[in-house]
């Protein structure tokens, strides 16, 4: 594919893409009381070109329909992913005061800067058995989280990631990023963020090695197959036995594409989540993957196509290449990264090497 992962190996890599957690986690927390869930916010100062790609049985969303490529609005200021099922979508009022304080989004008054009107996306994940179920995301959750929105992040157990649970493993939120080295994408990022919350399974039984290994191999991530021992343990695990889950994120490039564009590289995002959980998109699952383009990037000039096809189709065909990839390896960075809360194994736990 000619491209290599970004500095830091994260959607912060794409140039004004910013990431921030608020959460609220209780070490003694167990399946029914004490604190753990919490939010994740991306922000993109100035706006970003958005589409989103909705799937699965049980989608809980905000603001989806209008990113729809023939909706009005063609830019948001924000993303909200969260903990608290449909609850948690307060957090998104929270987000959305932080942005009209700071001046930012639709301007609807010429004579008055300060009347805005911020668009915040979002969606979120079943986590409210983990902890109290009365414990979940508030408007204070998603201000706190978008004020703390930076470049540098945490992963694994943070943010929208805290509750969440990767079949019977622990599941979080895990990153990735690709910066293109030639090509029609030469000098563009394209990077994602994902919570990992499926009913599906993110463990290959035969080996104990994430499904998310297969497109790279297990040495890329540093790791081996497990011992018969490790293997066992793990396939003795109970499964999840929730009704709702689901799998949420937000791929983000600097490319300039158009909301057609997104909603392309949203979709086939999905195709990384396919790869990484098994089953995944099921009725049990409201899966939602959000794209987002910044267009800062300069692109080399495209080759002369037939009239009947976009001028950035090969473009977009490079940058839809590594949306999957970048989904598939941020699933294995949320489930390596994740660590036990209220009891639920983590991958670490189970194969300490």
């Amino acid at each position: 594919m000619n491209a290599r992962p970004g500095h830091r190996d994260a959607l912060t890599d794409v140039p004004g893409v910013l990431v921030g957690h608020h959460h609220a986690l209780d070490p003694a927390a167990t399946l029914g009381s004490g604190a753990a869930t919490g939010c994740t916010v991306v922000r993109v100062p100035g706006g970003a070109v958005a589409s989103a790609d909705v799937r699965g049985g049980g989608p809980g969303t905000r603001e989806t329909d209008l990113l729809d490529p023939g909706a009005t609005v063609r830019r948001v200021d924000a993303v909200l992913l969260t903990g608290g099922s449909a609850y948690g979508l307060a957090a998104a009022d929270g987000v959305m005061r932080f942005l009209e304080e700071a001046g930012q989004g639709i301007p609807m008054d010429p004579a008055d800067p300060a009347k805005v009107v911020p668009i915040v996306p979002g969606a979120v994940i079943f986590d409210l058995p983990v902890g109290a179920w009365d414990i979940r995301p508030t408007a204070e959750f998603g201000y706190r989280a978008a004020a703390a929105a930076g470049t540098v992040f945490a992963r694994g157990t943070a943010g929208a990631g805290v509750g969440a649970r990767a079949g019977a493993l622990k599941g979080g939120i895990g990153s990735a990023s690709l910066v293109f080295e030639e090509g029609p994408a030469a000098g563009v990022t394209v990077a994602a963020l994902i919570v990992a919350n499926p009913v599906g399974s993110v463990l290959d039984p035969r080996t104990g090695l994430p499904w998310g290994t297969g497109t790279d191999g297990p040495a890329h991530f540093g790791l081996r197959a497990g011992t018969p021992e490790q293997i066992a343990r793990a396939r003795d695990l109970p499964t999840k036995g929730t009704v709702l889950n689901t799998t949420i994120g937000v791929v983000a490039t600097d490319a300039p594409l158009d909301p057609a564009g997104c909603r392309r590289l949203a979709t086939t995002a999905h195709d990384g989540l396919a790869r990484a959980i098994r089953p995944v998109h099921s009725p049990l699952d409201g899966d939602t993957l959000f794209a987002l383009a910044t267009g800062t990037a300069a692109v080399p000039a495209p080759p002369p196509l037939p009239a009947a096809f976009p001028a950035d189709l090969l473009l977009l065909d490079q940058l839809c290449t590594a949306a999957a990839v970048v989904v598939e390896r941020a699933v294995v960075d949320a489930v390596l990264r994740a660590e036990s809360v209220a009891g639920i194994p983590a991958y670490r736990d189970l194969f300490p090497g």
